[in-house]
């Protein structure tokens, strides 16, 4: 096996495989490349490579239009960053949209690469959407004219390229004619230019194609395109005045923009990263319309798209509320989890009948002047306090971020008062849900309203939110303040006047959520449901919470159980992140199940919900309560009947653990290791 070094040719003609045969799957495919990349000395295991290229394609198919498979990744098993090759005989299907694919490239780059290393793999990425070297590929009838064709791309300098060149970021192309397309309807009255944001989770490739087939298509249709990429190799961000000329931009992205207020106001397309690969001349298109449409989507919420025809490639409703009321939830926590701590704090050291005197204790006494408890009293009552002070930003948090997610910074002074006005009112976290969407909705309908130009100035600090507040306070107050405040009330009545079998599937909803995407947005819905019960500190309200976090330990603690008395069954990645999953589940961190669940969802997904489904019972069962919104078994100070609490996570996390090995020995999943690939010294593990 060869030593790689930190200047080692990326592509060489060891790692390639031409016209082969390497099974009916893409995990079969990729498991071969992998392991043609390990026995040439560019990764450390085959195993933990195939694992990282897996999981990236869990995210989304790698299969490019014109039989083309670019699965990649970032791994710590890979030494040098490298492109392993196979044209395929058969095609193998990829998730492409047109079919399977004869052309796969695995790009593997190490977790730390450089920028230079990942420039290089961008140029190849960049490349593969040039028809003329894709059939260079094809026509290839030797490794070395493989190596030859690659390298001729990622090295342009060196010697003539085998296709044209790749732009740096950004990438722009000029206006000039071209042969009629789909866009050049709309870009006889185009505007100036387009700009864009391309960006996907790992930047190693689809990031750069997508950029580069906007530009193909703005050439195709005589308009000038920029092009942001953000991804691995770095990011050259648009000149202010390329952006400020543009009237419209595309965002094809499969993660948050960096720096989106840059584009404020500016008509927009979105979509993922794919889109842009796959449809290059439709966005263009859908984008040239937004440009001459005045009621096209805007970014920062400016206007509202006027129909489905004009905003095709804005992401839809049911998507955006999601992401709209998940971003007023991550507001929140930090206030519910510091608030909670602290309470809790409180509790330990005053008692529970601390939240009565705590007010009293901290303004009529000091640390030379304590009350009647002595030092102990006296510092339970400023940690409940402050506590206290804290929380009471929840339901404002939530609503005024809700707020912002819709209308940008004009939203937040109307959101909190809307949330504080909840708070007044009684209508709590269902009125700060509902307050919020409001506010934000009102703010970015004032933002479209027509004023002089003298007076637009004042829209985002006084226009904006004087009315907006004075409207979502006035709907608020007058009409669903108390029909909220009724839901609320009526809500808790019946959480605490559950008993029996009716508490028990409480339970069992709860712990089926929190197990159900680690950290999703249905997991986020059953915690905010819990923390937000905090702040009345009834015993149903505990127990909510002790059931939801409770639950929320069990997947990484099954997974990390499994992994250890079944550890035959993991891949030596796995069994490592199992180590760590004991501690993530012991602090109450879901989200360390992650990477088994992204691996083999089928299998490990349904495993650790029903272990959560009996924790959650059993803890709404035997009357468990908490009074801290986080920090797992951490926080036994907090939790009421702590031996239930912890015979119910154990309970749990064993039927997870039994149900996971189960399913990984008896049920047959696509990522599972075959006997050659287990360990032999663990094969009586």
């Amino acid at each position: 096996m060869s030593t790689p070094t930190e200047d080692q040719q990326i592509i060489a003609e060891d790692l390639i495989l031409l016209d082969a045969d390497l099974g009916e799957s893409k995990e079969a495919v990729i498991e071969r490349l992998a392991g043609v990349l390990a026995s040439a000395g560019r990764a450390t295991e085959t195993d933990a490579l195939r694992d990282a290229a897996l999981a990236r394609e869990a995210q989304s198919a790698t299969g490019l239009p014109g039989g083309i498979a670019i699965p990649h990744c970032r791994s710590e098993a890979v030494t040098s960053a490298s492109l392993g090759f196979a044209r395929l005989n058969p095609k193998v299907d990829f998730g492409a949209p047109d079919g399977p694919a004869d052309l796969v490239f695995l790009i593997a780059a190490p977790a730390g690469a450089g920028s230079a290393h990942m420039k290089l793999l961008s140029s190849l990425a960049r490349a593969l959407v040039k028809p003329e070297f894709v059939t260079s590929l094809r026509n290839a009838s030797s490794a070395a004219e493989i190596v030859s064709l690659v390298d001729g791309v990622i090295n342009p300098a060196a010697k003539p390229a085998a296709a044209a060149p790749a732009a740096a970021a950004p990438v722009s192309t000029a206006k000039h004619s071209a042969a009629a397309t789909p866009a050049e309807a709309s870009a006889s009255t185009a505007p100036k230019h387009i700009v864009a944001v391309t960006a996907c989770p790992t930047g190693i490739a689809h990031t750069y194609m997508a950029a580069d087939s906007l530009v193909a298509a703005g050439e195709r249709a005589g308009v000038t395109v920029h092009v942001e990429t953000q991804g691995s190799s770095g990011s050259t961000p648009l000149d202010p005045s390329i952006i400020a000329g543009a009237e419209a931009v595309i965002f094809a992205t499969d993660v948050g923009v960096k720096g989106r207020e840059r584009f404020a106001g500016k008509p927009v397309i979105s979509s993922g990263v794919k889109r842009a690969i796959n449809e290059p001349d439709v966005m263009l298109t859908e984008a040239l319309r937004a440009a001459l449409n005045p009621d096209a989507a805007r970014v920062g919420g400016t206007a509202v798209a006027a129909g489905s025809n004009d905003s095709a490639g804005e992401l839809g409703w049911g998507t955006r509320i999601r992401q709209i009321l998940l971003t007023g939830v991550s507001y929140m926590i930090p206030f519910v989890a510091a608030g909670g701590l602290l309470i809790a704090l409180g509790f330990l050291l005053g008692g529970y009948e601390i939240s009565g005197v705590a007010e009293d204790i901290v303004v009529n006494n000091s640390i030379t002047s304590l009350p009647e408890g002595g030092i102990a009293a006296y510092l339970g009552a400023v940690l409940f306090q402050i506590g206290a002070l804290s929380f009471s930003f929840l339901v404002p948090a939530l609503a005024g971020y809700i707020s912002y997610a819709i209308a940008d910074r004009p939203g937040l002074a109307p959101g909190f008062t809307a949330g504080a006005v909840a708070v007044l009112v009684g209508a709590g976290f269902i009125g700060g849900l509902v307050g919020g969407l409001i506010a934000g909705f009102v703010a970015l309908w004032i933002s479209k309203w027509k004023i002089p130009a003298v007076l637009r100035g004042l829209m985002p600090v006084v226009i904006i939110p004087l009315f907006a507040t004075l409207i979502v306070g006035a709907i608020m107050f007058l009409l669903l303040g108390k029909p909220l405040a009724a839901i609320t009330s009526g809500l808790t009545d019946w959480l605490n006047g559950l008993s029996g079998s009716s508490v028990i599937i409480l339970g069992i909803i709860l712990g089926l959520m929190m197990c159900f995407d680690l950290g999703g947005p249905v997991n986020k819905a059953a915690y905010a449901f819990a923390t937000a019960g905090l702040s009345v500190t009834d015993t149903a309200s505990l127990r909510i919470m002790a059931a939801v976090m409770a639950a929320g330990m069990v997947p990484p603690l099954a997974m990390a159980l499994a992994s250890t008395v079944r550890a035959r069954l993991f891949t030596e990645a796995e069994r490592e992140n199992g180590k760590a999953a004991w501690f993530l589940g012991a602090a109450f961190i879901s989200e360390g199940a992650i990477p088994f669940a992204a691996a083999d969802p089928f299998r490990v997904i349904p495993s650790m919900m029903a272990g959560g489904a009996v924790t959650g019972a059993m803890i709404m069962a035997f009357d468990v309560t908490l009074s801290a919104p986080h920090g797992g078994i951490f926080v036994f100070f907090a939790i009421g009947n702590i031996l239930w609490f912890v015979l119910s996570l154990a309970a749990g996390t064993i039927v997870s653990a039994f149900l996971v090995v189960s399913a990984k020995q008896f049920v047959k999943g696509k990522n599972a290791p075959s006997d050659a690939e287990l360990d032999p010294a663990l094969a009586t593990v």
